[in-house]
């Protein structure tokens, strides 16, 4: 089985929520696990969250104004992309390896999204849009079904 969707959406707080939903009827309607539908779900809210907020250089209204998400569910693996055309991402947050986690102050009110996605997939990569100025988060899940799925991979 293989599925994959792609949305083109504009950087707006309510746009993480449509793509959320997204993702998650089209994994309860493949068979998906709850837990692990959940997991990719909160992932997939923080990446964009992440985009809506730093994901363009400008407000002209023009195509920084936006940015794309990607999901491919095929055979036991899930992989999401969100790409933005912002600044990118610093060195240190994409040279940082898998497991290592920044700093964040106790009383933060952001600056976690990036550290939730890590330790809710099983392989992430930050890194910059080829050919263009931006940030792409795409990361990975081996997908765990129900008994009763009806598009279970064969």
């Amino acid at each position: 089985m293989s599925i994959w969707w792609s949305l083109h959406l504009r950087r707006e707080a309510a746009s993480v929520p449509l793509a959320r939903r997204l993702l998650i009827g089209t994994m309860e309607t493949a068979g998906v696990d709850p837990d692990i539908s959940f997991d990719l779900s909160v992932a997939l809210s923080e990446a964009c969250a992440n985009a809506v907020e730093h994901g363009g250089g400008d407000e002209s209204g023009g195509s920084s104004q936006a940015y794309r998400v990607t999901a491919y569910l095929d055979g036991e693996l899930c992989r999401i992309e969100v790409a933005d055309t912002g600044p990118g991402f610093p060195a240190a947050a994409v040279g940082r390896p898998q497991g290592a986690a920044r700093q964040v102050a106790a009383d933060a009110e952001d600056g976690r999204g990036l550290c939730l996605i890590r330790e809710l997939a099983d392989h992430v990569h930050f890194g910059s849009a080829p050919g263009r100025a931006g940030a792409v988060v795409s990361f990975d899940k081996i997908l765990k079904w129900r008994e009763d799925a009806p598009l279970v991979a064969v």
